[in-house]
């Protein structure tokens, strides 16, 4: 039986009703929905990580958090295997302080951003459970990017349109203050390349793809790159353009990262709990032929 979808935005994301994502379920239903909403929250999910991870991977392989996208060793990971730690709790289940390394480098994801844009092949969804949701603060917003891309003039279509970014977490990063990394972390950090405007392989659809990650234009000096993302990520990120999700405990939230940004929203995150468990769908090709997609460090 077709899967019920009630619209939530004008021109993006919707909700699903009357789904068990343990039960046996087609993703083809799933992935033809994702194609038209690019965001699809599924509520009362009561899983298990390994439930989460079952369910994930009926859409593609899954990436493995690591050096690549964090600061934590992987002897201090609170979760295991390909599920990401989103919430401000320590691997002891505590709160972290206000003056952890960890938590300064998650506060990147307050600014907007797609999943893993700053590996080679980036990701395709991402699919995050809300196991302790706050009752103030912690929303997510979601900006679809087709709809961006489509509301730009053709001037600016034609002038983007064969543009290449270089993506990394030190680009992210700094724009949050934080710049003390290892050699190590720096190594890991190292910038790829991605393609400005992307088309979606199943419905043809251009979109922009933006990051809080892209720090430069290839081709271009520093500054005049970055006023042009300014300007890009300004324009997507209307509220015409915007859903913002408020977490209820049990929400599972799927999206695109081909077709939006999203972000985190402030909340007292040093006093009170929120427990995110995220698993992300690896995309399959790069934007940028490889190895073409490796860019050089920034000095």
């Amino acid at each position: 039986m077709p899967i019920s979808i009630r619209p939530l935005h004008p021109v993006f994301a919707g909700e699903v009703s009357g789904v068990n994502i343990t039960a046996d379920i087609s993703t083809a239903d799933f992935d033809a929905a994702m194609d038209k909403y690019a965001l699809l929250v599924i509520p009362g999910q009561d899983i298990t990580d390994a439930q989460q991870i079952a369910f994930s991977e009926r859409f593609g392989e899954l990436e493995i958090p690591g050096s690549a996208s964090n600061v934590t060793a992987p002897e201090d990971r609170r979760l295991s295997g390909p599920v990401a730690d989103i919430s401000n709790l320590g691997p002891d289940d505590q709160l972290l302080r206000r003056d952890d390394r960890q938590r300064m480098f998650n506060l990147g994801n307050l600014l907007w951003h797609s999943d893993s844009s700053f590996r080679p092949i980036p990701a395709k969804y991402s699919m995050l459970s809300g196991r302790i949701v706050p009752d103030k603060g912690g929303d997510t917003e979601f900006a679809d990017m087709r709809a961006a891309y489509d509301a730009l003039d053709a001037a600016t279509k034609a002038e983007i349109e064969d543009l290449v970014c270089e993506h990394s977490l030190l680009y992210s990063r700094e724009l949050m203050g934080f710049t003390e990394l290892s050699a190590a972390e720096k190594n890991a950090f190292t910038p790829v390349l991605q393609r400005l405007v992307r088309t979606h392989p199943v419905t043809g659809r251009k979109s922009l793809y933006l990051s809080a990650h892209a720090g430069t234009i290839q081709g271009w000096p520093m500054p005049e790159a970055r006023g042009l993302l300014r300007d890009l990520t300004e324009h997507a990120t209307q509220r015409e353009f915007v859903y913002r999700h408020k977490w209820r405990s049990k929400d599972l939230v799927i999206w695109d990262n081909r077709q939006t940004m999203h972000r985190a929203t402030r909340f007292n995150d040093t006093e009170v709990i929120r427990d995110m468990h995220r698993t992300t769908v690896a995309g399959t090709e790069p934007t940028v032929p490889l190895p073409m997609a490796h860019a050089p460090a920034p000095a």
